[in-house]
């Protein structure tokens, strides 16, 4: 028995001062480097799927782990001045892999707590929203049937005049849905799609063959959920801050893109500036990250003004 703690003992170099340092700050390094990692690769890739986030989290240790234990095994070496015995490194292989275990599983602990935080932090955002938002629908309160009752009665007297019911029952049809969407953050891209297109009737009244707009949505994409008005809105905004002439109508094209669907124009600025607070985009990043945890990616490249919108 004495003789194998030997055989055991004489395999490793003795310890020196250097050594013992080189190996404290390694491994100091190595937890802090794998913590920090594990804890925060939401984000530095969170636009990615969640199954590809995975592979990449597990591929990025791997290659983590084996850059910072062969940069240790070289430090050693040019430090200490001693080459290592295999089995040193067999050990150092097998006590650094149990620590990336034990880090990864304490960064998602931290992870989920941190979640947990900026959770009841957006919670708390959006509550605060929804009462500013209750409190502005209070102080320019229309009663509803007053409003419907008068639609109805404006679309009796002009039935005979088929666009002019027509242009009332789509704007009966976009008051109706707004007052039901007051309830729910998010709704169905098929029901966000149909409103949009009564709104874009409104608009086409107005500029006729001036303003177009195209759609190539994925079928398989419209039960997927997006913040209400979110769609009406980036129309709106293309509208706002573009020329609409014979000479340069406004096209716009909406289509979907893999679990995206991306609201594009050509960037063609108004002449004369439109009255705006300038906080629409950034509001919708907002409450897009507050609902969904995902933030909303907008470009101007090539003169092409482009926002996608994640579907997942």
């Amino acid at each position: 028995m004495l003789g194998i703690v030997d055989d055991l003992s004489d395999a490793f170099t003795p310890a020196s001062l250097k050594d013992a340092l080189l190996r404290f700050l390694s491994f100091a390094y190595f937890s802090w480097m794998f913590l920090q990692f594990n804890a925060n690769t939401k984000y530095f890739y969170s636009n990615f799927p969640k199954l590809t986030r995975g592979l990449m989290t597990i591929l990025i240790n791997i290659a983590l782990y084996l850059a910072l234990i062969h940069l240790f095994f070289f430090l050693y070496s040019k430090l200490v001045g001693l080459s290592m015995p295999a089995q040193e490194k067999g050990l150092a292989y097998f006590v650094y892999f149990i620590v990336l275990l034990i880090t990864v599983f304490i960064a998602r602990i931290l992870r989920y707590q941190m979640s947990l935080k900026e959770n009841m932090i957006a919670q708390e955002a959006l509550k605060q929203q929804s009462l500013q938002n209750e409190l502005m629908a209070l102080k320019n309160q229309v009663n509803p049937h007053f409003l419907f009752n008068s639609l109805n009665s404006l679309s009796a007297l002009v039935k005979e005049n088929k666009d002019a019911t027509n242009f009332i029952n789509k704007l009966s049809f976009m008051y109706r849905y707004i007052l039901q969407s007051s309830e729910r953050d998010l709704v169905s891209l098929e029901e966000e799609l149909q409103f949009l297109k009564s709104y874009i009737h409104l608009i086409k009244t107005r500029y006729r063959s001036r303003f177009n707009i195209n759609y190539n949505i994925d079928e398989n994409l419209l039960k997927k959920e997006v913040p209400v008005l979110a769609l009406q809105l980036l129309v709106e905004n293309a509208v706002k801050h573009n020329e609409i002439s014979k000479e340069h109508p406004l096209s716009i094209c909406i289509y979907s893109d893999e679990t995206y669907i991306i609201i594009e124009n050509e960037i063609r600025p108004r002449k004369t500036l439109v009255a705006g607070t300038g906080n629409g985009l950034v509001n919708l990043n907002k409450r897009y990250y507050a609902l969904k945890r995902q933030h909303i990616s907008i470009s101007n490249e090539n003169n092409i003004f482009k926002v996608k919108l994640s579907l997942n």
